[in-house]
């Protein structure tokens, strides 16, 4: 089974993982409900309708560092011959903090409005990567099988 890294070297598996990150990242919103919910809605919603394509664009630039950071998982759970799905959602908080370390150092960067947006979800983050587990399991499985 390839590496995450060699799956997205293929400019075309890439757009595919891209793309698909894009409907995961939908669904996840979509699913989200409560206020934490309204807020990401409304944060994501505010988004896609400022620059369109943004979502796209930012999974594509932070693949290859997000690919690096669960790789690891991927290739222990594949080595041990288990089932990287089952890996990711067992090890779920541990995925979760893995990828959100990249976007906490890209927030460090930022400032005005991105910035405070950004503050203001990321106590929860944890939780929702973590509720996004079995769909990040599945686009990756469904790419790297």
């Amino acid at each position: 089974m390839p590496s995450l890294k060699d799956v997205i070297a293929d400019p075309t598996k890439r757009r595919n993982v891209v793309d698909d990150g894009v409907n995961v990242i939908e669904a996840e919103v979509a699913d989200k409900g409560g206020l934490s919910g309204m807020a990401i809605k409304a944060a994501y919603g505010t988004v896609k309708r400022i620059k369109p394509g943004f979502i796209g664009g930012a999974l594509n630039h932070l693949l290859d560092d997000f690919a690096s950071k669960v790789d690891p998982f991927w290739t222990a759970a594949v080595a041990k011959g288990g089932d990287p799905s089952a890996t990711f959602v067992r090890q779920g908080p541990q995925v979760a903090e893995a990828l959100l370390s990249i976007t906490d150092a890209r927030a460090r960067q930022a400032v005005g409005p991105v910035r405070k947006t950004y503050d203001q979800l990321r106590p929860r983050a944890t939780d929702h990567v973590v509720d996004a587990m079995p769909r990040l399991a599945g686009l990756l499985k469904k790419h790297a099988v």
